[in-house]
């Protein structure tokens, strides 16, 4: 099997501080906790970024990947979790590639396990017939259920149907073969091996929520498995246009999801051009971002889709990075926001507008976006990180940070790639700290808690850094602010 470790355990670093970097003007603490509903809020803004200081506990290559040639990979089912933390041990999902099999449904899944003693391959399916990587999702009992969607088809069969799973590994060893469960789905849905799932769990409640989209409708459809075990059909939800890769999250009986349009560019002129240009026939545009609701999800349906953000007017991109729910039931959104993609549509259209990106966080209560803040920006802003990806991770006692990826300006004034951790209750975006690692992610998966994962000092982090075909996992563990690295 191609897999290398090399892990560091123990390895402590101090993080680079940037506090004080830049200086701002904090608003009113009573205007900015009003606004924003986060606990905290007003008093950070006041005070001013904290020390923070990070021990970097391991670092491990894990695995490398193989091209599959199927429009997937490893890291494609990005709204959907790859990655959990159980106390001391993490599990991680992995996708494999069939040699030598022909797409769409050529790979099939893997489930590791690592704690210090290092990282196992526990189970893998026995035949390749995934085209996308296999969602993980976590009980406070350590069960570990992934979400599959093999093929019924021989293969090289292309957009052909599949049939949607869920496997549950028993706790505590997981080392003996998954009890195989099938959702239950409103009438007759159209399932293919573009799936476009997403899954949660409510780990203390033991219930699930899982999504998968009908190829023919372009509805995502939902599936319902209650505490005692049982699935049940619900109402699948209907966006506006088509919307994919959806983050889901499923909290004390409700249940949210996020998800970006995903559709042909509906603009014939544009369309046109970027053909000209790129000579390229594939043209599917991600502009629109959507959040859904049901306050009980056995109960009722989901509402009418909110509509976060759009670059539609001048045919941007945004993504969709992460989701999280708040005790209070109030949905944190975390987003990539380019309002062009590319230059030669912005000289042709929209002449003279700059080519920007930021880094976008909102709070949605009740159905409407109460807060928003910008904690990112490219061209970059002294202080702040000029991003590329996020996600956020949750801190014991709900204490919400997020987890970024971009270039950053040091004391020095040289520009490096860095992975940063920022305060998203704070009014901009100046990083806490540098993460203390050999090599940063470029693309990753954090231990969330929509995939039953518990908020946790240590962070970890799944997926990719400049080579993108090798998979790494980095455990590293945040210190209260003012607490001193272990020397």
């Amino acid at each position: 099997m191609p897999w290398s470790r090399h892990s560091f355990l123990a390895v402590r670093f101090a993080c680079l501080t940037l506090a004080g970097a830049v200086g701002f003007a904090a608003r009113a603490a009573e205007d900015l906790a009003d606004e924003s509903g986060i606990p905290g809020a007003a008093a950070r803004a006041q005070s001013g970024p904290a020390m923070w200081a990070v021990e970097r506990i391991s670092e491990t290559e894990l695995v490398r990947t193989a091209p599959a040639g199927n429009g997937a990979g490893p890291l494609w089912c990005y709204g959907a979790p790859l990655v959990l933390r159980a106390g001391e041990r993490v599990y991680a999902s992995v996708l494999e590639t069939g040699e030598g099999i022909p797409p769409l449904s050529n790979c099939r899944w893997q489930l590791w396990s690592g704690d210090d003693a290092g990282w196992k391959l526990l189970h893998s399916e026995e035949s390749f017939r995934e085209r996308e990587p296999c969602p993980i999702v976590l009980f406070g009992d350590g069960a570990v259920l992934l979400s599959a969607n093999p093929s019924t088809e021989p293969p090289g069969t292309q957009y052909g149907p599949c049939l949607p799973e869920i496997l549950a590994f028993a706790p505590p060893a997981h080392d003996v073969p998954p009890r195989r469960e099938a959702p239950a789905w409103t009438g007759q849905p159209a399932f293919t091996d573009h799936s476009y799932r997403g899954i949660a769990a409510d780990r203390e409640l033991r219930e699930l929520l899982l999504l998968h989209i009908d190829a023919e409708t372009s509805e995502q459809m939902v599936s319902h498995r209650d505490a005692s075990g049982i699935w049940h059909a619900r109402d699948g939800i209907r966006f506006p246009i088509r919307a994919a890769y959806p983050q889901a999250a499923l909290r004390d009986g409700a249940a949210h999801v996020l998800a970006i349009g995903d559709i042909v560019e509906p603009n014939a002129e544009w369309r046109a051009l970027k053909k000209e240009v790129t000579g390229s026939e594939w043209d599917y545009v991600f502009r629109r971002l959507f959040y859904a609701f049901t306050p009980d999800l056995a109960e009722h349906p989901f509402g009418s889709p909110l509509e976060v953000d759009s670059v539609e007017a001048t045919g941007g991109h945004i993504l969709n990075l992460d989701l999280y729910i708040d005790g209070r039931g109030e949905a944190h959104v975390l987003y990539l926001k380019r309002p062009h993609v590319h230059a030669f549509l912005r000289d042709r259209f929209f002449p003279g507008e700059p080519m920007t990106a930021s880094l976008e966080y909102a709070v949605v209560r009740a159905g409407e976006i109460v807060a928003r803040r910008t904690l990112g920006r490219h061209p970059p802003v002294a202080g702040m990180l000029d991003p590329v990806y996020a996600r956020f991770h949750v801190l014991p006692g709900e204490r919400l940070l997020v987890v970024a990826a971009g270039h950053l300006a040091g004391p020095d004034g040289a520009v490096r790639f860095v992975n940063v951790l920022l305060d998203p209750s704070r009014e901009r975006g100046e990083p806490l700290c540098v993460l203390p690692l050999t090599e940063p992610f470029r693309l990753f998966f954090t231990a969330s808690p929509r995939s039953g994962s518990p908020p946790s000092a240590v962070l970890d982090l799944f997926g990719t850094g400049s080579d993108g075909a090798l998979l790494r996992h980095a455990a590293l563990r945040i210190l209260e602010p003012g607490v001193a690295c272990a020397k």
